[in-house]
């Protein structure tokens, strides 16, 4: 049965192609993240297992799928079988099966991945989960080529994209003073969590320019989300602005897929009569209409939480009001670093601790270590165990509970735990005791670069984790 012309807007069919195939890459980044990183992380040797957190939740706080079984080779099978579904969907699998088959197709998707965030504790603590999973649920709702893309999932998803954006252009009025005076981004390209490969030349651009980056931020998050909801083209021309300022951000720095989910998000809003006239699409089944209607007013009512907050002086960023992450309050970098401190990890092999002592140091795939090593490009691919380590040299209560298993990991020499690493400086043995102290890095000059060929210039602060070995009962 068709119904209610109205329901689905054509125009929007383009857009919704490229949304979903683009999320559904987001999604196998994240799937294949998991896939790769979950053994030496929450695995059930990992530093913070899966099977103890479970035990310590209870479920209504985070349901999961692992609730009812947990071991090391299902979650391999989940995160795995969901890279392949996201990259079925990718392929349009999607737009090839009935309609209810393809929302079945997203629904495990957003299942999955729910499932895995809700047992991945601290090392899942970012915001891009939450979005990830928000715009995931939205997208099992959005259809397929069976008919048009619904008018009120689309208006849902801009409303998402304005949350983001707005939620963090308030999040900076109200915090760091530095946002209010331009010059957040003298400091912040050199102490963001993880530098990329022009994050040096960011820095080194003049800071007249740097107060314009500024600048164009607010009007960017503050003024161009409003517009998200002006007829069209207007529209599409501020969902064109949140594409080009998230691409700076590409280019400046490496977060994970923060930057990719949001231009995923901004495509939405996209009017795809511009590019391309519609294919006519048949009307929506009763079913499926009254489903979106239900879900949308469900959205509604658990976005006043959320709204509040944006409104509130004492406004939380990156925070979930319920445990399926349906609707979040998001927001970055309210306040900037000054200073970047980085944990440089040690090891030695010699049997006694003296002067002399020589110190092998641990390299790391994303964290700055090596001055001479230019930051590499890994966003949107997320290197947890790197990202921990720069919270953990902010405060030491961000290490806990885990680095102290991280440390008993390299003393043990265990092969899941390094592969997270760049570099090992003890192949053939673990070492016999670990140190950790901590530096402040700052960019070079140009002159320093020129002359010493260095990134980075370092200086030693203090003692972070002072000499330490395994003990056997």
């Amino acid at each position: 049965m068709e119904w209610f012309t109205w329901f689905g807007d054509e125009d929007y069919w383009l857009s919704r192609l490229v949304f979903q195939r683009a999320l559904a890459g987001v999604y196998l980044v994240a799937f294949l993240c998991a896939a790769l990183q979950f053994r030496p992380l929450i695995g059930e040797r990992g530093m913070t297992p899966v099977p103890d957190h479970l035990r310590r939740v209870p479920a209504r706080r985070a349901p999961s799928l692992f609730r009812l079984h947990y071991s090391d080779r299902f979650f391999s099978l989940c995160a795995w079988g969901g890279a392949a579904l996201s990259a079925a969907l990718i392929a349009g699998a999607g737009d090839a099966v009935p309609l209810a088959v393809a929302m079945l197709m997203w629904a495990v998707l957003w299942g999955l991945y729910l499932s895995i965030v809700n047992v991945g504790q601290t090392w899942y603590g970012f915001g891009w989960e939450s979005l990830l999973l928000e715009t995931g649920f939205l997208a099992v709702f959005l259809g397929n080529d069976d008919t048009a893309p619904p008018v009120l999932v689309l208006f849902l998803l801009r409303w998402l994209l304005f949350r983001v954006e707005f939620g963090a252009g308030l999040i900076k009025l109200r915090g760091d003073a530095c946002w209010r005076n331009l010059t957040c981004l003298y400091y912040h390209h050199e102490t963001q969590p993880m530098p990329g490969p022009l994050s040096w030349f960011f820095h080194r651009l003049p800071r007249p320019l740097h107060r314009v980056e500024a600048a164009a931020n607010h009007v960017t998050q503050l003024v161009v989300p409003v517009l998200l909801f002006a007829p069209q083209p207007v529209a599409s021309a501020a969902a064109g602005l949140v594409v080009v300022t998230q691409l700076w951000l590409v280019l400046s720095g490496n977060f994970a897929w923060l930057n990719w989910i949001t231009i995923v998000l901004a495509l939405s809003a996209v009017d795809g009569s511009l590019v391309a006239e519609p294919p006519a699409r048949p009307g929506a089944p009763l079913w499926y209409g009254v489903l979106v209607i239900a879900v949308t007013v469900l959205v509604l009512v658990l976005s006043v939480r959320p709204a509040r907050n944006l409104l509130s002086r004492h406004q939380a960023m990156n925070r979930s009001f319920d445990p399926l992450h349906l609707v979040n309050t998001y927001g970055a970098f309210g306040t900037v670093g000054r200073v970047r401190y980085e944990i440089v990890i040690e090891g030695t092999d010699e049997p006694t601790v003296h002067p002399g002592t020589v110190w092998r140091e641990y390299g790391f795939k994303g964290k700055p270590d090596d001055v001479r090593r230019l930051p590499r490009q890994f966003a949107p691919y997320h290197l947890r165990l790197d990202w921990m380590l720069w919270f953990a040299a902010l405060s030491p209560a961000y290490a806990h509970p885990w680095f102290g298993p991280f440390v008993e990991r390299l003393l043990e020499g265990d092969r899941d735990t390094l592969r997270l690493l760049r570099h090992n400086p003890f192949p053939d043995a673990p070492p016999v005791r670990i140190r950790a102290r901590l530096y402040q890095y700052r960019f070079t000059t140009w002159r320093e670069l020129r002359d010493t060929g260095a990134w980075w210039h370092r200086s030693r602060v203090r003692e972070f984790l002072p000499p330490t070995r395994l003990t056997r009962e």
